[in-house]
């Protein structure tokens, strides 16, 4: 919430609303106000009842909305995980269903062409949203019994064949360490791009190895401004806690997943489109390009060995 009471928070999404509303005016660009969609972010640590209180905009009343998707990501107030990946199962077993008559047990398709099905359509069905969103044990459990079931349905394997041996005859990668692999590629491309053309890297702690020194005036420091006293920036030199005594930024926890990838590199490359400014020690495109690549082979290395 942007504010301590839903009232003030009301009060701050208006005026916004307000003032995006007149500059379109200005230019003849109008928008659908009914198909607006709002809702009140929390924090697991607040403790206060979600407000059902309407807000107006435009002679309009809103109700909070409990759930939004935005881009395929199903967004709850506390960020719960949860449901978004019980979406992603039920359309992943929707297509299952389809697909699994291409090849019945014993005749179809060959074992190869089932297991392109799976690596290629149901695994990014199933998955969708694991850079940033990670699966907890309830979704977790529901994923791996339905690509348990796409496993065998691979391998064409019997019922009562051990699920660890599933992996390893299909090919496929378990749930949790193809979720991990996702988010440690998001890791790289966040550490890789340069902080001045994504603002989730110019917020990266300062103790990140880059090639640019720039972070955002609203550091992790300055984000943390009125939130609670345990809510500190996670430095890099720091092992994120197990189990968490304190919270922290996403973005710190994201750049803790390139340490495996940094081991004998002083900085991380940066992806860059334009030849370097001259006078600079910043390396050439094309070298930094290549660095890049090579980090990522390292990071499918590191899936393959999870």
């Amino acid at each position: 919430m942007a504010s301590p009471s839903y009232r003030g928070n009301i009060r701050r999404l208006q005026n916004p609303f307000s003032t995006i509303a007149a500059k379109g005016r200005d230019i003849g660009v109008s928008f659908s106000v009914p198909k607006t969609e709002i809702i009140h972010w929390r924090t697991p640590s607040q403790r206060t009842p979600p407000s059902h209180a309407p807000i107006e905009l435009e002679n309009h009343l809103f109700r909070p909305s409990q759930v939004v998707r935005w881009l395929g990501y199903w967004f709850t107030p506390t960020l719960n995980t949860t449901h978004h990946y019980r979406h992603r199962l039920s359309l992943a077993q929707a297509v299952f269903s389809f697909v699994k008559r291409l090849s019945s047990p014993g005749a179809g398709i060959r074992p190869f062409l089932c297991h392109r099905i799976a690596g290629g359509l149901l695994l990014p069905i199933l998955t969708y949203g694991a850079d940033l969103f990670t699966p907890n044990y309830t979704a977790l459990r529901g994923m791996n019994g339905f690509w348990h079931r796409v496993q065998r349905w691979t391998t064409n394997n019997f019922f009562s064949t051990p699920t660890p041996i599933l992996s390893r005859e299909a090919c496929l990668p378990p749930i949790v360490s193809y979720c991990r692999y996702r988010r440690r590629l998001t890791a790289l491309r966040v550490g890789c791009t340069p902080p001045g053309a994504n603002l989730a890297s110019a917020r990266l702690p300062q103790s990140f190895p880059s090639l640019s020194s720039f972070r955002a005036q609203a550091s992790s420091r300055h984000l943390t401004v009125g939130l609670s006293s345990v809510y500190l920036p996670l430095s890099l030199r720091t092992k994120v806690p197990s189990p968490p005594i304190r919270t922290h930024l996403p973005v710190d926890a994201l750049a803790h997943l390139t340490l495996p990838l940094q081991q004998g590199l002083t900085c991380l490359s940066l992806v860059l489109h334009a030849p370097s400014p001259p006078g600079t020690n910043i390396p050439p495109p094309d070298l930094l390009r290549k660095t890049y690549q090579v980090l990522r082979s390292c990071a499918r290395n590191m899936r393959i060995q999870d």
